[in-house]
């Protein structure tokens, strides 16, 4: 990196505007999940275990579902630099289809495993709790997939805010609607764990509905109405979807179901390991959708200067996102690590899991630096449209090093939950730097 700042700090303005309002529309979610928890919790300590058994089950295929449609952001934004629009039109509607059959899909694997949830050693007594919330999670699959379809495209034409503003909307609907079924106000019966269900499954319909919405009747999409009404399913563009969605689906797979794995070993160490280990996941969820809001706005602007032609400005772009993500690092890593003593008092009473707690700050604040490094260059490479490398890197730097280093510091070494989670500055720093390999051979392949 060249240090003459000016040509970084001219792309902080762009990469701002455009990652503010999808870093608000993550950490929205983190809010609604706190709040479905809390929620729950409060109405009886059987379905908020309930809640968390099948919650864990779902979301693994929403993230791959999520990753997948990831795909279709780079496709749109390199069309819009272009100002192609009438093939926007057809990427829209080949990716409402490619979706569609990734919804059906996951619906029937979970159908499937509907079927299994009393032979996967839960208690009997939470079986018939867990049923219903499962099937209103069940319906809910596809409404998440059409709505992260047409999340790409408004993402890709750099209108990243109106999202937003309905995934906030949408959440706050969804506490109101916990409030009233989970305990029966306003003259509804009291519904308990099948209230949350149902009231999450409404505001993601209503969410997907308001988004089509406003696709459909806006004067500003007039353009992309008409070419998506003349466009027609074709081979061409559903394969290049289906191409680039499962690369990215699956990254985002294996880097959760990593995490899940740990969670396994953590659970050998003890019970109070085991809680210190949840608490240490929503503070680290805190600082990743950061800078994912951020590295999203790399992938956004690359694919942009990819269909402008505008390749001298892909690299500046993306050192300059790498720059605020770590300003962003060190700027919360600063509290967190000054009342690292007292963060764990505010989910628990307990002194040994805060203490847990405490320790464990420290390795989440060195493997700041490897997360935000693989966020860039991983994003980087989705605004390139290079995504067959992600599998390989997340299955090598997660299953091959992180996992194994976790039972060897944790386990092995005695190190308790410390242990395990210095194993994730290896992991994330190791794919911090295959992406940024892959990302300068994609740009040497481009003569950059």
């Amino acid at each position: 990196m060249q240090f003459n700042y000016r040509k970084y700090t001219s792309q902080y303005s762009s990469i701002l505007l455009l990652g503010f309002p999808i870093i608000i529309g993550q950490i929205g979610s983190i809010v609604l999940s706190f709040a479905d928890t809390l929620m729950i919790g409060h109405h009886t300590t059987e379905e908020l275990a309930a809640a968390a058994f099948v919650s864990n089950i779902f979301n693994l295929g929403l993230l791959i579902a999520m990753g997948f449609s990831y795909g279709i952001t780079p496709v749109i934004g390199n069309l819009f630099g272009k100002d192609d629009i009438n093939h926007i039109g057809s990427i829209i509607k080949n990716g409402f289809l490619v979706n569609t059959v990734v919804a059906l899909l996951l619906m029937t694997v979970y159908s499937v495993i509907y079927f299994f949830l009393d032979k996967m050693g839960q208690p009997a007594n939470l079986i018939p709790l867990m049923r219903p919330y499962y099937i209103v999670n069940l319906i809910s699959v596809p409404f998440v997939c059409w709505f992260n379809s047409l999340k790409q495209f408004f993402d890709g034409t750099t209108n990243t805010r109106v999202p937003m503003w309905i995934l906030l909307g949408g959440n706050l609907l969804n506490i109101f609607g916990n409030w009233i079924l989970i305990y029966g106000k306003m003259g509804f019966p009291e519904m308990g764990l099948l209230g949350t269900g149902l009231s999450t499954m409404l505001s993601r319909i209503l969410m997907m509905a308001t988004l089509f919405i406003i696709f459909f009747t806006s004067k500003r999409y007039t353009p992309f109405r008409k070419t998506y009404h003349a466009s027609q399913i074709n081979k061409k563009d559903f394969n290049k979807l289906w191409k680039m969605g499962w690369p990215l689906g699956l990254q985002m797979g294996m880097e959760s179901g990593a995490w899940s794995l740990c969670s396994i070993i953590v659970g050998w160490i003890g019970t109070d390991a085991l809680a210190g280990h949840q608490i240490m996941l929503t503070i680290s969820m805190l600082f990743y959708q950061i800078y994912y809001g951020l590295a999203s706005a790399i992938a956004i602007r690359t694919s942009l200067f990819c269909g402008q032609k505008d390749y001298e400005k892909i690299s500046p772009t993306t050192w300059a996102g790498f720059q605020l993500i770590l300003l962003t690092a060190f700027a919360v890593s600063i509290p967190v690590l000054f009342f690292r003593h007292d963060i764990g008092y505010l989910f628990t009473n307990s002194a040994n899991v805060a203490g847990i707690v405490s320790g464990t700050i420290i390795p989440l604040i060195v493997y700041q630096f490897g997360d935000g490094l693989q966020c860039t260059f991983a994003n980087a490479l989705r605004g390139l449209s290079d995504v067959k490398p992600m599998m390989l890197v997340a299955f090598i730097s997660y299953f091959i090093v992180s996992i194994p280093l976790s039972y060897l510091f944790g386990i092995h070494m005695n190190k308790g939950l410390v242990g395990v989670w210095y194993a994730f500055p290896f992991g994330l720093t190791l794919a911090g730097m295959l992406y940024y390999y892959f990302y300068r051979r994609r740009l040497n392949k481009m003569g950059l």
